[in-house]
């Protein structure tokens, strides 16, 4: 089920893309809300740029095995000129433009090639993401890849998922560690209620939680209300 400012749009496969159906130049909350219960939702902020196609593509699965991309376009001032940006979740990516390091995510690329492109982002214990692109002049393309983990060999389930159950309902904190928040891209720092799930909140730089578990990059805190959630580490310290 699509759900756009929380209005319902229909459900998936969804192309507004008659004259009478476009959305209005801005930003927006995408909700995407599985018919299975037992699959978390996913929401993002979009922005809708006037003449120009948003594709959202999300593939739902257990736990950290979701995953997906989100290109826009937007116009710049200068009509001669091209940017790619690319973001990823989780950050830290190697992003390649073709054959070319371009380096890691988020990163913004000033004027790739007016031609058909394949971005592929990769990262250690996490599937590679493969998008087809096209970097027109006078825009910046962004791309938002939501990388999914490692399925093991035993039984289907994610390398980051492997903990025991005992550790699943109760991790172990380290005796007095915490977390700061250090300065991000975006002014924040996104929370999700499990590896690659859905968002709970956000964390600002300079806040301080409790430690309580780390796998493969992410950092499981304990929020103000009492409950837990998880953050990247690319923008995080551990103090004891």
């Amino acid at each position: 089920k699509v759900y756009l400012d929380g209005e319902y749009l229909g459900e998936t496969p969804l192309c507004l893309c008659e004259s009478s159906e476009m959305v209005s130049v801005g930003n927006y909350t995408l909700r995407l809300v599985p018919t299975k219960n037992d699959l978390s939702e996913f929401q993002e902020k979009i922005t809708i740029s006037e003449s120009v196609l948003t594709v959202i593509d999300r593939k739902f699965a257990k736990d950290s095995l979701s995953e997906g991309y989100y290109i826009s376009l937007t116009p710049l001032e200068d009509e001669t000129a091209s940017e790619l940006v690319v973001v990823s979740l989780p950050e830290g990516a190697t992003v390649f433009l073709d054959a070319i390091d371009i380096g890691k995510s988020p990163l913004s690329y000033k004027d790739p090639t007016e031609s058909d492109h394949v971005l592929r982002i990769q990262k250690n214990g996490y599937k590679e993401k493969s998008i087809r692109i096209r970097t027109p002049l006078g825009y910046k393309l962004t791309a938002a890849a939501y990388l999914s983990t490692v399925e093991s060999l035993f039984g289907g389930a994610s390398l980051t998922a492997s903990a025991s159950a005992e550790n699943d309902i109760l991790p172990t904190p380290a005796s007095g560690k915490t977390v700061v928040i250090l300065d991000t891209p975006t002014g924040f720092l996104r929370v999700r209620d499990s590896i690659n799930g859905a968002e709970i909140g956000q964390v600002s730089p300079g806040d301080v939680y409790e430690y309580l578990d780390e796998q493969q990059g992410w950092i499981q805190i304990k929020l103000k209300d009492g409950t837990s959630g998880w953050i990247s580490g690319e923008y995080t310290e551990k103090q004891n």
